[in-house]
């Protein structure tokens, strides 16, 4: 498990810099440099990172040894990958409908611009609320820590390349779409107008809009306002408290 972690840990931060490198030079959308959005994205990030291995992996391992163990035997981990992506759709789509889960998830979506850096701003709250609802499935399947390390990895990467600024070629990635979520999809789920912002759920498969029609019907635009309908981006300090607002 050990040599699995590190494993996670030198392929995200492969991925994430040869994203955030690609995507300077060949970029979808034309955007000023801004690198003091992109520390406070990173900051945010990094006390993710901290809280990793005190809370979420805890929790997740927790779960997977003391599972119902609701699974059949010819069961894989293909299977696990597949549920548990479906698990995040809905979580996902129920972060958008309850204000509680919101307050948390809206620090994701108050970013005025899309990069790589996007992928990785999670307010931690909303991080640990998630790890518990992805616990309540590890527990009645008691998927494998191995499987859960894996999806991990998987939905970190996921993250990273459909908030990227990357510049694919159409048709490909129109293809590509078809099976897993890629930029091109993601950037409407995070177009300021509220319509498009609850829609394009999915995070690694692109099915499950399809499946329950949450499938926005506009296409990307360069010209898509990103954010939050009627509200501006918070400096760290403020935007770390930012779901404790009253005014919210």
């Amino acid at each position: 498990m050990e040599q699995l972690l590190a494993y996670k840990a030198y392929v995200v931060g492969i991925a994430f810099l040869g994203l955030f490198y690609f995507e300077r030079h060949f970029p979808a959308v034309l955007a000023p440099w801004k690198p003091v959005r992109w520390v406070r994205n990173l900051s945010v990030a990094f006390i993710n990172f901290l809280l990793g291995p005190l809370m979420v992996l805890p929790l997740s391992a927790y779960a997977a040894a003391h599972g119902l163990g609701f699974r059949p035997n010819w069961w894989s981990m293909a299977f696990d990958l597949i549920i548990m992506d479906a698990w995040i759709y809905g979580w996902h789509r129920l972060n958008h409908v309850l204000p509680l889960l919101w307050r948390f998830h809206e620090v994701h979506h108050l970013d005025e611009a899309l990069d790589t850096t996007t992928g990785l701003r999670f307010h931690f709250g909303e991080v640990v609320l998630s790890a518990v609802a992805r616990a309540v499935l590890i527990w009645f399947l008691a998927i494998p820590l191995v499987t859960i390390a894996v999806f991990e990895t998987l939905i970190v990467l996921a993250a990273l390349f459909q908030h990227s600024n990357l510049k694919l070629p159409a048709k490909f990635e129109i293809m590509l779409s078809k099976l897993v979520v890629t930029p091109r999809l993601h950037w409407v789920h995070h177009h300021a107008l509220r319509e498009d912002t609850d829609s394009n759920y999915a995070t690694i498969f692109s099915v499950w809009d399809m499946l329950f029609n949450s499938r926005s019907r506009n296409p990307r635009r360069e010209d898509m306002v990103i954010g939050v309908e009627g509200m501006n981006d918070l400096p760290l300090g403020k935007l770390i408290m930012a779901p404790l607002r009253l005014n919210h």
